[in-house]
């Protein structure tokens, strides 16, 4: 059944009704993204020490990052975040409260970086751009007041699957150490037959069409879909990955296919936890204004964090 919450929230939504997005421009429905979410949706994190604009220069591009450093002395760990929007829309700023709030209840520095989006920048580019951030952010730890052995890759949705990536990447080049990996709602799979994605296809603002139509966006050719860099789970060998936290909604077309990879990691070797959270949808993370699930979600993702970095002897 769905949350009240949510009802509420799309009933208003269906006031002000938006095109499809497979009958929308990129810029329509980056526009329609951040029209949807007003501040008092969005909410108000709780404090931290300090909130920091930076520019890195990536691979192809000089890169936007907002850098949220936590009350205390440090070093601190780092959630290296990569945000949501199905590779086309969201940005650094629609996230802002919740990169906030983690850095608030995890106590680690959240970095957050503005990659560059499709269908302009297909893959690998936006997947580049994020590999390049958590180079950064391990060469300049010391500055950054960032324990170097505490570096985590986290995202939400499309960033969930940037962040499953980079891990794949760092672990196969021997790249930067990552402690952990956050993957929320994460789409790792172009496969649209799972039962999630027929019980769930339309009805809850995320739509298996819409979900195609980014990932059509994103790829370059169809020799993208048997990269695990674009699509990870067509790796065959998940060992050797940090410990997961993978967060999923119960009425999200992607829930089926991040169980079942949080599932393949487990039967790898690797540390996977995973939470369902009953009766939400996809996107509910940013709902930190209004649906107290969304701060549950954060205060989960940091109890994660501390068990991941410093595991209680059993």
């Amino acid at each position: 059944m769905l949350h009240p919450k949510i009802k509420e929230f799309q009933d208003m939504l269906a006031k002000n009704p938006t095109k499809p997005q497979w009958e929308s421009t990129p810029a329509e429905v980056r526009a329609g993204a951040s029209s949807k979410w007003k501040p008092e949706y969005l909410g108000v994190a709780d404090p931290v020490a300090k909130v920091e604009y930076r520019y890195i220069s990536g691979p192809t591009a000089e890169l936007p990052m907002k850098i949220y450093t936590p009350e205390g002395i440090g070093p601190f760990p780092a959630v290296v975040f990569f945000h949501g929007g199905g590779w086309v829309a969201g940005n650094i700023e629609l996230n802002a409260v919740q990169h906030q709030q983690i850095a608030h209840d995890a106590r680690a520095v959240v970095v957050a970086v503005n990659y560059q989006k499709a269908p302009e920048h297909k893959f690998p580019i936006p997947f580049d751009d994020c590999y390049a951030t958590l180079e950064w952010v391990h060469a300049n730890a010391a500055e950054l007041n960032i324990n170097v052995e505490e570096i985590g890759v986290a995202g939400d949705s499309a960033g969930g699957n940037l962040a499953a990536a980079v891990a794949l990447k760092a672990r196969d080049v021997k790249g930067p150490q990552i402690a952990f990996q956050i993957l929320f709602y994460p789409a790792v799979d172009y496969k649209f037959d799972y039962p999630s994605m027929i019980d769930n296809a339309t009805g809850y603002s995320l739509t298996t069409q819409g979900m195609k139509w980014y990932w059509d966006q994103y790829m370059a050719t169809d020799a993208d879909l048997a990269n695990p860099y674009f699509r990870p789970m067509a790796e065959v060998n998940l060992k050797g990955l940090p410990p997961t936290f993978t967060l999923t909604a119960e009425l999200d077309p992607l829930r089926d296919e991040g169980e079942i990879f949080a599932k393949r990691l487990e039967e790898a070797g690797v540390r996977s936890v995973l939470k369902r959270y009953d009766s939400l949808i996809h996107g509910f993370g940013l709902m930190q204004g209004f649906l107290p699930e969304a701060r549950v979600a954060i205060r989960d993702i940091a109890e994660n964090i501390r068990e991941f970095i410093n595991p209680r002897v059993s």
